[in-house]
């Protein structure tokens, strides 16, 4: 049985491990011993705080083997970006250029930078160890996120943003970032991501180009890529898709993928699931149900066909094995849906 749980201190060696397999162009995870520690302790904290409205909290989770005791997985949730260090996106929209005159009409894109997602809730840092990529596991580490922000709404916006990792080579080399480095930077992609994955993005408003950038003034590479994501990102960004998120026209700074949004109300893991209390007993389901605990500092979540939804008497019955995993007794209420 596969656990979801927030971070803890001695979680370290694993946290590292995923950040080196995870590869260039992971921002959220870089392989740097004190930023992982920090992100560690930060999440620690988050879970431990009371809130009323979502700042600078950030709950980081890992994906466990309840028997053999192995992490197999991350993903995180940003109660509210931009709020301390500013979050940066280019939004492609569309310019005219109109002559009556001449009788010329041009309708070019245009990238202009802004920060217009401050303040959103950003679901983040989702990966799944090679190893481990089959069957149910990297839709459940996906959705299980909803599951937490569901019972815990007060901690975050109203609307949810995902960054969804561009286009960039096994080396590192981004087509996007090529042509603005050529024109705007001396540094190499990897350099750059590494930095923001630090939290170093003073460069950025330093060195940026400050108006608009005209897409067809860029390379036919360059221009190939803005809104597309990485091979290994389109599972994630289908999932998404599923759960109601669009894009929008904001893309990253960097690699040019695109950033995904829905209304927190609209996510369609939140507005399917079901409270209810469980019955401990004999459960051999057809359906597997994502099913978590509803705590804040010891939530637990797992997927499981040992558990059947009896709607007659609004009950959902699990066997003692989801029971302890979940850290749950009778009559304890919990959070589920279909996964």
């Amino acid at each position: 049985m596969k656990v979801l749980r927030p971070i803890k201190a001695t979680d370290f060696a694993a946290l590292r491990t995923i950040a080196e397999e995870s590869g260039p162009g992971f921002t959220s995870l870089p392989v740097d011993d004190e930023k992982l520690q920090s992100k560690i302790t930060r999440s620690e904290d988050s879970f431990k705080k009371p809130v009323d409205c979502p700042t600078d909290e950030g709950y980081l989770f890992v994906l466990e083997d309840f028997e053999t005791k192995t992490i197999l997985g991350t993903t995180a949730i940003e109660a509210a970006v931009g709020m301390d260090t500013p979050l940066y996106h280019y939004y492609k929209s569309k310019s005219v250029h109109h002559s009556k005159t001449l009788n010329v009409y041009n309708t070019v894109e245009v990238l202009t930078m802004c920060n217009d997602y401050t303040g959103a809730t950003e679901i983040c840092t989702l990966f799944l160890r090679p190893d481990f990529r089959k069957g149910l596991a990297g839709r459940f580490l996906s959705r299980s996120r909803f599951l937490f922000m569901a019972d815990h709404q007060s901690r975050f916006s109203d609307t949810v943003i995902a960054e969804m990792r561009g286009v960039n080579d096994e080396n590192g080399h981004s087509p996007f970032w090529e042509w603005l480095q050529d024109h705007f930077f001396s540094i190499d992609f990897p350099v750059a991501d590494h930095l923001v994955g630090l939290g170093n993005k003073v460069f950025i408003a330093e060195l940026m180009p400050k108006h608009p950038i005209y897409v067809n003034l860029l390379s036919e590479e360059a221009q190939s890529v803005i809104g597309h994501v990485h091979e290994k990102t389109k599972p994630a960004l289908k999932l998404l898709e599923k759960e109601g998120f669009e894009h929008r026209g904001y893309v990253d700074l960097f690699d040019a993928g695109p950033t995904v949004e829905c209304r927190m109300q609209n996510i369609r893991s939140i507005k399917e699931s079901k409270e209810y209390p469980i019955v401990i007993g004999e459960a051999r389901g057809e359906v597997t149900f994502a099913i978590s605990n509803q705590k804040l500092a010891d939530f637990r979540a797992t997927y499981t066909k040992q558990a059947i939804f009896d709607e007659s008497k609004q009950e959902l019955v699990v066997t003692p094995q989801v029971a302890e995993a979940l850290e749950l007794k009778n009559g304890d209420s919990v959070r589920f849906f279909e996964l």
